[in-house]
């Protein structure tokens, strides 16, 4: 609860706690007696079922009811020992996350230690050198499926939106710094909307001349409006003259035959009009540069076998 900036929550929490254990106490004891009639027998509540079946007000059984109290002792017990009464620290001072005694600091701590020094003999090597490690690759591909497949699959051929790693073609480039740099720093990439400069009928030229780049059946008549909207446009800015793209922004090369997100003429009318925004988010904070070393030598691998 210390993360919230108000005090507020640390109280609400604090309340609910206290009042539940405290109702938890007003059961347990209001149960400790059943009611019994005139006579001496357990009273009965007046409810009955199938004629015979009755409900009587007898006490809990015994050992449901103690087992019950040691739970809100344990309860109370471990709150005050542990922090779990709003942001209380508790006796032992214990934290999962905060201070340098953390058990997340610890645990960081004694992995650094043992993993630490292998990190740092592979970062002083060549990333060519690297990727030709077979343990080196088995280190970085334990990263890749922690951190990566998520989007470019385990087998790292990507998916829709999500570059295919385990090719030849790169938006950004492929030699091994440079992949690492697109691990380290991340990319941002943008293909802006040409839907209102174009309107649906100049959309759908675009896309057949983008098709036709690529050898896919097109109709000729659009795709020669196509090309002359490709370069009034501004198009030729980043894919270039020859539609052949600019890994130095990454614009992607339209003339082969990958496409990342389809290339369907309903498709790439949809990204002529309405444009596309890709991300992949930089890792250098949370990993490391000696981790993103090993990572950079695995993908760089799995196209250079």
């Amino acid at each position: 609860m210390a993360d919230f900036v108000s005090g507020f929550w640390n109280m609400w929490v604090m309340v609910l706690v206290a009042l539940s254990l405290l109702f938890c106490v007003f059961v347990l004891a209001s149960n400790m007696k059943g009611e019994k009639s005139e006579s001496g027998e357990a009273k009965l509540h007046g409810h009955v079922w199938d004629e015979n079946l009755c409900e009587y007000n007898n006490p809990l059984p015994r050992w449901w009811m103690y087992l019950f109290w040691i739970t809100i002792f344990f309860a109370v017990a471990y709150m005050t020992v542990f922090p779990g009464f709003g942001n209380t620290k508790g006796l032992f001072g214990w934290s999962s996350a905060h201070g340098e005694n953390s058990q997340y600091a610890r645990e960081m701590k004694a992995a650094e230690e043992k993993y630490g020094p292998i990190f740092a003999k592979y970062q002083s090597q060549d990333l060519q050198a690297v990727a030709a490690d077979r343990e080196a690759k088995a280190m970085g591909q334990r990263m890749f499926l922690t951190y990566c497949a998520q989007c470019h699959g385990s087998d790292a051929k990507g998916a829709k939106g999500f570059p295919n790693l385990a090719d030849k073609d790169w938006l950004y480039g492929g030699a091994p710094e440079t992949i690492k740099a697109s691990i380290l720093e991340g990319r941002q990439g943008m293909m802006p909307p040409f839907g209102p400069a174009v309107g649906a009928e100049g959309a759908k030229d675009l896309a057949n001349y983008v098709r036709s780049l690529s050898g896919l059946t097109h109709d000729s008549a659009r795709a020669q409006k196509g090309s002359e909207l490709f370069v009034q446009n501004g198009c030729v800015g980043c894919h270039g003259m020859d539609a052949t793209g600019n890994q130095a922004i990454g614009a992607p090369n339209l003339t082969d035959k990958i496409w990342l997100y389809g290339s369907s003429e309903a498709t790439v009318i949809e990204t002529v009009t309405n444009g596309r925004q890709g991300k992949m988010p930089k890792w250098k904070d949370f990993l490391g540069d000696a981790k993103v070393h090993l990572l950079a030598a695995y993908v760089y691998s799995l196209s250079n076998k």
